[in-house]
């Protein structure tokens, strides 16, 4: 009987493979130099391994996709502190990969005590990627009113303006986290553990496979991380500065190209990129602050009043008026880089070349389609709205390629040249639409003459550079 275990990307991948590769499973291609998710073992022929990004590992053991699964704790506990009837199994704490959870404040402001939180009647509001332990933690602390920022990362960037605390990762070995922040309170240490499925852990043989990993001497050392510098700047009061122009900027892949845009414009940025981690770059802008946050997260934060202006793909202001269509966020131009499509991918096997034969494929059955998709909103009323009968749709993380055909019968995906797609046996059946970056503020927002000046100013700064 096949044994199906997930593994992750990022920073985990080093570690496991090393792992793997003392137990002699043979693993080849498991490296930093991944290109097919899809993986097997010389050593156990039935072994079959596939590579996820680490949060969706936990979903995937728990639903009962894989038997096997390696992740970090806090995305165990992540899943496990809003549906405890789903825990997978906690096998064995593999020792690397560790961090700590911290819920923290930035130092350049009174720093409040966790008995001053308790006592607060006005809102505390967490940031954090963490959500489900963020509000768990609030819970067991009884404050009396908070709310839970989700965001899809960077969430050291929003105290003190957007969020009164950020519940983030941190390294053992260092004694402040980056971007000016001081831990209140210790909430999780964690590390990479193996776990397992419920029902396959108590009724499949799986001993042959935990027999070479329990021989792997663990090494439960600390590991030693590259330090960086953590960043103190001078906060400007946007509570009571009504002129001040709040700009959030993309991190990640985007800002290459975001950078040269603004450079054209004559707009210039000072630690943007960042080699530090700065999410607070400075500019030649009077009056315009700046933070660097994910774009995933931009519409709802402009929607939520935290920034005035953003710069984020037209993909991912779509998704947010798919599901809010009455929100206050418009795009206001489109910035013509980054140019991607937003496509329905299959796997090569299915009989389909366009959404017509999948329709047809799949109403001819009773099975409830899997459609996967970082972008959920619009991948759910993609399937409504081409009548693909039942369906569920799979939120993923990213290496959304990896579900398909496994574990997903669809996938919405974006895509520049489509190589990616074709190098895992998909296939593109239909383009939704095309995606490019674009500067999005909210409708009707009601500023003050110099603060609406300022806007229009950036406006037209970056309308003349993507006008020619």
């Amino acid at each position: 009987m096949a044994v199906k275990i997930a593994l992750p990307k990022g920073k985990l991948l080093a570690g496991t493979a090393g792992l793997l590769e003392k137990a002699g499973w043979q693993m080849d291609g498991y490296n930093e130099g991944l290109r097919n998710y899809r993986l097997k073992s010389a050593r156990f022929p039935d072994l079959l391994a596939k590579v996820f990004q680490e949060k969706d590992i936990p979903i995937q053991v728990a639903i009962g996709n894989y038997d096997l699964g390696i992740c970090g704790l806090d995305w165990i506990e992540e899943l496990t502190s809003k549906y405890s009837a789903s825990a997978p199994v906690k096998i064995r704490d593999l020792g690397y990969g560790k961090g700590t959870l911290y819920l923290a404040a930035n130092e350049a402001t009174v720093m409040p005590s966790l008995e001053s939180l308790r006592s607060k009647s006005e809102v505390v509001r967490i940031a954090s990627e963490y959500p489900n332990i963020a509000e768990s933690f609030a819970l067991n602390l009884r404050l009396r009113r908070f709310s839970i920022y989700p965001v899809w990362g960077a969430a050291e960037a929003y105290p003190p303006e957007n969020a009164t605390l950020a519940l983030v990762a941190g390294s053992i070995n260092e004694k402040l986290l980056n971007n000016g922040l001081k831990p209140l309170s210790k909430v999780l240490n964690f590390s990479a553990w193996l776990i397992a499925n419920r029902k396959s852990w108590e009724q499949k043989d799986l001993s042959d496979v935990m027999a070479t990993l329990k021989k792997v001497k663990l090494d439960t050392g600390e590991i030693k991380t590259s330090k960086k510098v953590a960043i103190f700047v001078q906060l400007p009061n946007i509570a009571t500065d009504k002129d001040i122009v709040r700009l959030a900027l993309p991190d990640g892949h985007q800002q290459k190209h975001t950078i040269e845009l603004l450079n054209r414009a004559g707009i210039e940025l000072d630690d943007y990129p960042s080699p530090t981690g700065n999410r607070r770059p400075t500019s030649n802008l009077e009056g315009v602050v700046i933070k660097v946050i994910r774009p995933q997260d931009m519409p709802l934060q402009v929607a939520n009043g935290n920034f005035d202006l953003a710069i984020t793909g037209h993909d991912w202001i779509t998704d947010h008026l798919t599901l809010f269509p009455s929100s206050p966020v418009r795009e206001l131009i489109d910035l013509k880089l980054g140019w991607v499509r937003i496509v329905a991918v299959v796997s090569k096997d299915v009989p389909a070349d366009n959404i017509y034969d999948l329709q047809k494929f799949y109403t001819q059955g009773t099975t409830t389609i899997r459609v996967a998709s970082e972008y959920v909103n619009i991948a759910d009323k993609y399937a409504r709205d081409n009548h693909l009968g039942m369906y569920r749709v799979v939120p993923t993380w990213g290496a959304t390629e990896a579900f398909l055909p496994e574990d997903a019968d669809l996938l919405i995906e974006n895509t520049e040249t489509g190589s990616t797609i074709a190098r895992h046996s998909l296939k593109i059946i239909d383009t939704l639409f095309e995606s490019t970056a674009c500067l999005i503020g909210a409708k009707n927002g009601e500023y003050s003459s110099t603060k609406q000046t300022r806007i229009d100013k950036i406006a037209r700064l970056l309308s003349k550079v993507t006008d020619k």
